[in-house]
């Protein structure tokens, strides 16, 4: 099995706690604005310790998007069980994919520092975590395809439409939510009808 779809070693588990706070603090500065420092000080370690007992601050964020993707997985997985004979049903897999993202913030919020080029340095993670994942769902996607829609292209929209909104939302009487994954209820049900209808015409024959 990869390094990607491994278990947690028993250290990892143990490191339960100062993984959550790492993962906080990347999602809200960036890999790149968050010193070694920083992460012993909201640890409640030194750096010396932080450094034996994670790996240093790459190794620490890589346990971090670890946890993220496995988390992405789990929601996969049921997708992906979900899934007849025809494939997969277009409306609950956006719903799972969108309602993921929605519930975890943190997650969402690790990535889109990414496509802003945070975390340069460490750029084996969309290789590893994302490109399979797209493949996957294009696989169980293509057969319901018009033969004139790119299949990864579409899978990409769901997936660009939900980050965006989630990320930047509508505005409300002039203002945008005021965070990652504030959207009103009322306001994510829009969206998710949006979705809906925007997978039906692009399933549409033409």
């Amino acid at each position: 099995m990869s390094a990607a779809g491994s278990a947690p070693s028993a250290d990892d588990t143990d490191l339960g706690p100062v993984v959550e706070v790492a993962t906080r603090l990347f999602a809200e500065l960036g890999y790149d604005s968050t010193s070694a420092q920083t992460l012993a000080d909201a640890t409640g370690m030194d750096t010396q310790t932080l450094v034996r007992r994670t790996g240093g601050r790459r190794e620490l964020y890589r346990k971090v998007m670890q946890r993220a993707y496995q988390a992405e997985q789990d929601m996969m997985a049921q997708v992906v069980a979900s899934a007849g004979e025809q494939g997969l049903n277009p409306h609950a897999a956006v719903d799972a994919y969108l309602d993921f993202y929605a519930d975890h913030p943190l997650i969402l919020s690790l990535w889109m520092h990414r496509w802003m080029g945070d975390a340069a340095d460490v750029g084996e993670l969309e290789a590893e975590y994302v490109e399979p994942q797209v493949a996957v769902i294009a696989g169980l996607s293509a057969g319901m395809v018009p033969s004139d829609v790119n299949v990864e292209y579409l899978v990409r929209t769901v997936v660009w439409c939900v980050f965006g909104f989630l990320a930047g939302g509508m505005s409300v009487n002039g203002r945008h939510s005021p965070s990652i994954g504030a959207q009103p209820p009322a306001q994510l049900e829009e969206f998710r009808r949006h979705l809906h209808t925007l997978i039906d015409r692009m399933l549409a024959a033409r």
